[in-house]
């Protein structure tokens, strides 16, 4: 399995790294053949408290027909995450991978732009709940049947 891992400027260095360390774990420790490939606006991602992380590819290099999955951490507004998540780019690379029904996995906030996106519209999604909920009130704004749940598939 090949899975794209995008970040997004201002991405959780928290919600990254359990992608990484865990499919790292399962290639390396267990035999499983997954990988994971970084991906951004441009080779260095600066992601909240300005640490920069150096991506294996930018997002017109990507061909969707080379993954299997797409992963989203979430990010800090603070950090200019939300500039970029929400970028049109972005947003028709969620799409594809929906369109060719790959998987999709987001962590917290990285959930809003497949909200943007328009591929939660009806379906259940949760998000950040803290802030009285102004997170998952704007998934809920964006079509999603938002899940006061700490893990939500569908």
């Amino acid at each position: 399995m090949k899975i794209l891992l995008f970040m997004a400027q201002g991405f959780e260095t928290m919600e990254f790294s359990p992608f990484v360390d865990v499919f790292g774990w399962a290639r390396n420790d267990y035999g499983y053949d997954v990988s994971v490939s970084t991906c951004g606006f441009r080779k260095k991602v600066m992601s909240s408290f300005h640490i920069p992380v150096l991506v294996d590819k930018t997002i017109d290099e990507v061909n969707i027909n080379d993954y299997d999955a797409l992963a989203v951490p979430g990010g800090f507004e603070e950090y200019g995450f939300y500039e970029e998540a929400y970028d049109a780019r972005f947003l028709s690379l969620i799409r594809a991978f929906h369109e060719s029904r790959k998987w999709i996995a987001a962590i917290c906030v990285g959930a809003l732009p497949l909200g943007k996106s328009g591929i939660l519209t009806g379906r259940h999604a949760t998000t950040y709940h803290l802030g009285d909920g102004k997170r998952q009130a704007q998934l809920s704004a964006m079509g999603a049947k938002v899940v006061d749940e700490p893990i939500v598939i569908d």
